[in-house]
This record gives structure tokens, sequence and C-alpha cells, in this order.
């Protein structure tokens, strides 16, 4: 047993072995399926032009630089052997929600152990922020395959609890990440959304790419209530009790105007959305943060 888990309650280990074996059995079934890794990708940038000398690799000369000054340079590159992933994920009360077997909170863990794993795989570095107001645990990026243990662990004894504040956390990781990366969002965005693009929009102007995975229960979405209901408040202490079939429409057009916004606020700002319903196959929601990425390489 790993040293993380020795001296945890019993009930926390059950969680962790249950989200190590649900994120693996995902990954390995999704990769079964495919020819070859889309995923994150490794990449080569150019650094800087420095003379040539002799031994120097003919294929790097600059032959346009040539061509003004009448000179051998050649093109000198910056290797990324890893790529950097930061994932936040939101540990709010709202996410304690769920009609289904896994809540709101519970699927985008296992989604955030999914897309570790799977980089882990590929030696890419990856961190985590568990955050409800503040970062409630913070994780550095590392790219050790025993690195996994210490992502679930975090993430299997953060219960949900307090509301969300993302445009602090997003702040926080703007302003302390030393390198570019990939920071990936996964939350229902129960949130303001004013703070929440600005957020994004600051992560963009640091050169982060950014992708946002909007986890919602099926109920959130369908809105398939009949009968006298009590609705209660998990980040508030209001509830309400009412008919719903009188608030349906209503409540179903602000949640597409609300879904709308949020879509072209992330456009607006090249930063990748997919939405999902709990009820998905959780490697159908792994796809389409891969679609997301390659969807990144295409555009920038």
């Amino acid at each position: 047993m790993p040293a993380s888990k020795r001296f945890l309650h019993p009930e926390a280990i059950a969680r962790i072995a249950r989200l190590e074996l649900r994120a693996k059995h995902i990954v390995e079934g999704f990769l079964s399926g495919m020819h070859r890794s889309p995923y994150f990708g490794q990449s080569v940038e150019f650094l800087q032009h420095r003379e040539y000398a002799p031994g120097d690799d003919f294929r790097h000369v600059d032959w346009k630089v040539w061509a003004r000054k009448d000179r051998f340079y050649v093109k000198q590159f910056e290797e990324e052997t890893n790529l950097e992933c930061t994932m936040l994920v939101d540990v709010s009360n709202s996410m304690r929600y769920g009609s289904g077997p896994l809540n709101k909170y519970e699927y985008a863990c296992t989604v955030a152990v999914s897309l570790a794993y799977l980089l882990l795989r590929q030696q890419d570095a990856v961190g985590l922020v568990a955050f409800d107001r503040t970062a409630r645990a913070t994780i550095s990026s590392r790219s050790r395959q025993t690195h996994l243990d210490s992502i679930i662990r975090s993430l299997a004894i953060s219960s949900p609890s307090d509301k969300t504040d993302v445009y602090g956390v997003l702040r926080r990781v703007a302003e302390s990440a030393t390198r570019r990366g990939v920071i990936i969002l996964i939350s229902d965005l129960l949130t303001p959304r004013d703070g929440l693009v600005k957020g994004l929009k600051l992560l963009r102007q640091h050169g982060h790419d950014c992708l946002v995975l909007h986890v919602m229960d099926d109920d959130e979405l369908d809105f398939p209530f009949n009968g006298p209901t009590r609705f209660e408040g998990l980040e508030l202490p209001d509830h309400l009790s009412c008919n719903p079939r009188a608030l349906r429409q209503g409540y179903l057009d602000a949640l597409a105007l609300f879904l709308d916004e949020l879509r072209e606020s992330c456009a607006r700002n090249k930063v990748d959305y997919a939405l999902i319903r709990t009820s998905d196959p959780l490697d159908a929601a792994l796809a389409s943060c891969l679609s997301s990425r390659l969807g990144m390489h295409h555009r920038n």
C-alpha cells in the first residue's frame, strides 16, 4: 500500500480504491479502442538563432537569414519534454448534487484522475488544485507515475463544502504558474459568470491553454420534476416549495441563455468548452476533453 494511504480512515481508503480503479478502467478501455495517441502532445519550440559552427546540421540552417545577411545561422530549438497540466476541480457544496450513480463531485474527480493517469502515462507533468472559496488542496506538477497517488488522495478526502470563488482561484493560478501550460477547469460553474470569464481571460493573457469541462446533472439540464417539490439550496440557506411545472419553461429558457453566454464567452477568449452530463459515459467525457485539446493545436 502506498505511504499516502497508510494512515487514512478506512472509508477514505475505500473511496481512493474505487476512484483509482474506475479511472484506470476508463483509460485502459479508452486506449484499447484507439490506433494512435492524439493526447496532449509533446512539442518542440523555436528558441533563437546562433551563428553556424563546423559540425552543425545543415538542415537547421535558416536560409532566409542567410539571404539577408550572407552568413550562415542555425535555428536553436527548446524541446519541451513534458507538457505541464494543472487541473482545477470544484469541490464546493453544489457539486454534492446527483441523481445518478455518481454525483457531480464524484464524476468530476473521476474525469480528473482519468486525465492525470493518461498524462502521466506519457510522462507529462500534472498538478491539481481542489477549490471552493479558496484552494482546499494544491498538488504541485510532477511527471512521475507514482504522483497519481497524491492526486487521488487529495480528491478522495476533499468532501464538498462552502461556496465557489472561481475568479480568486484562477487569478492565483495565473499569477503563480512558472511556465505556460494547459489549465483544465472541471466545475458545475455555479458561480458569477463575470468572475469566471475574467479569470479565464487572465489565464489566456499569461499564455495558458484553457479547457472548461462543465459538469451538470441531468436534473439540472432537463428539470424533470412534477408535483409539489421542495428545492433546497446547497450553497445558500434558502429553500423553495413550489409546483415545478409552473417554473419549468422559465427555468429551461434561463438555462439555455446561461449556457449560450458561457459558450460565447469561452469562444471569444479562445477557451475550449465542453458541457458534460453526469449520465454521459466517462470515456465519452475523456474523448471530449482530448478532442478539445486537438482543436486548440489546430487553432493556435
